[in-house]
């Protein structure tokens, strides 16, 4: 399986993605990639171009995206990515966030779920 084509990674892409909710058709600089790509997440800050991480597929076996954007190709963290990421985690911020979650349900173990369900939103990028 070769990657996915791209200029380079400080210029922008050609893409175009064709999703229906439940299945996706993806091309980069007009080649169809869609059978290496398991997953994709498309990105923007404001006043940055798109990015588009994809994880590939370990076989090669309504919304739409056409315009440029930043190419990463995404492996699955491993140990040392998790291990580094909670390692810069601020144990009182940590606790701040999760306390004024709006999910506390009162129940047993709440405070663990809270902290559990921050890092999971830390991790994705949510607030």
């Amino acid at each position: 399986m070769t990657t996915p084509p791209a200029p380079g990674p400080d210029e922008p892409s050609q893409v175009r993605i064709t999703a229906d909710g439940v299945t996706a058709h993806l091309e980069i600089e007009g080649t169809d990639v869609t059978r290496m790509v398991r997953g994709y997440a498309l990105e923007q800050q404001v006043g940055q171009p798109p990015t588009l991480a994809l994880w590939l597929s370990p076989r090669a076996d309504g919304a739409l995206f056409d315009g440029c954007a930043r190419v990463v190709v995404a492996t699955e963290p491993t140990g040392d990515t998790v291990a580094g990421f909670l390692a810069n985690i601020d144990p009182a911020a940590l606790e701040r966030a999760a306390l004024d979650r709006d999910d506390l349900d009162g129940t047993r173990h709440e405070l663990t779920r809270a902290m559990l369900a921050q890092l999971a939103d830390w991790a994705q990028g949510r607030p």
